[in-house]
């Protein structure tokens, strides 16, 4: 079945004789949002889950489940693992939740140790927890697990060092993955700079507006989840030159 989207991106789902569901975290807000309108606008089934109750109210539709709680939260991520095996499989986990830490985003010299704990709770632990529970999901539907990454992972930015280096482990823990889940393509998927929340926090006062909006990154990632590449580390500009090509 192939669904075509206004964008013009091609998605092929492989399973005619089920709606395609994603799982979508950070759903509410920035690129988890703009993706959760991109995919049910095509006919997916999305599971959206993000923390605060008012916004995902905003996505509510024939298309949409919505599941508020925090991912690094066990009892949040059991009631997910309840809803995929009530599903009965899942086609697309996608892990966009994330936190940028302090803003203003402190050395590392002086960065705070329980705040970085949390970053990587958030960026790395919870990724992998939900990875844990959905993986017999995504096998039985010959589905893609997708981690959003950051060029923080492999630049180094002054003042980064928190979110940086907790998007560098989410690399090499998909890589990791990867290498062991050969029946399930993984990615990490690099957007680039968007205009959301979250990059104006890491830019607290200054003008944020000559960053894209995070619509104009949808196409590249449906192009990384139909296309199915190895199991790597994509780049969303990269990507985008190919759709356009």
């Amino acid at each position: 079945m192939e669904f075509q989207s206004t964008r013009g991106v091609h998605v092929t789902y492989h399973h005619t004789t089920f709606t395609p569901t994603a799982l979508i975290t950070g759903a509410s807000a920035g690129l988890g949002r703009a993706l959760t309108h991109a995919l049910f606008d095509i006919g997916w089934h999305v599971i959206a889950t993000a923390r605060h109750v008012d916004r995902l109210d905003r996505l509510r539709g024939d298309h949409v489940t919505t599941v508020v709680g925090d991912v690094t939260d066990p009892a949040h991520r059991a009631e997910l693992a309840t809803i995929l095996t009530a599903n009965g499989g899942l086609d697309l986990l996608v892990n966009n939740a994330s936190t940028l830490g302090p803003s203003p985003m402190p050395h590392l010299a002086q960065y705070p140790l329980d705040q970085l704990a949390a970053v990587y709770d958030v960026n790395v632990v919870a990724p992998l927890a939900l990875l844990q529970l959905a993986l017999p999901a995504l096998r039985s539907r010959d589905g893609v697990a997708v981690n959003i990454t950051s060029d923080a992972a492999v630049m180094p930015y002054e003042g980064w060092g928190g979110y940086g280096s907790s998007k560098a482990a989410l690399d090499h823990l998909t890589a990791i993955l990867a290498a062991e889940e050969s029946d399930v393509p993984i990615y990490s998927f690099d957007p680039g700079d968007m205009r959301t929340d979250m990059h104006q926090a890491a830019f607290p006062g200054q003008d944020i507006s000559d960053r894209p909006e995070p619509e104009t990154v949808v196409p590249s990632l449906l192009r990384l989840i139909e296309s199915r590449p190895p199991s790597g580390r994509y780049v969303g500009a990269q990507l985008e030159a190919e759709v356009t090509s």
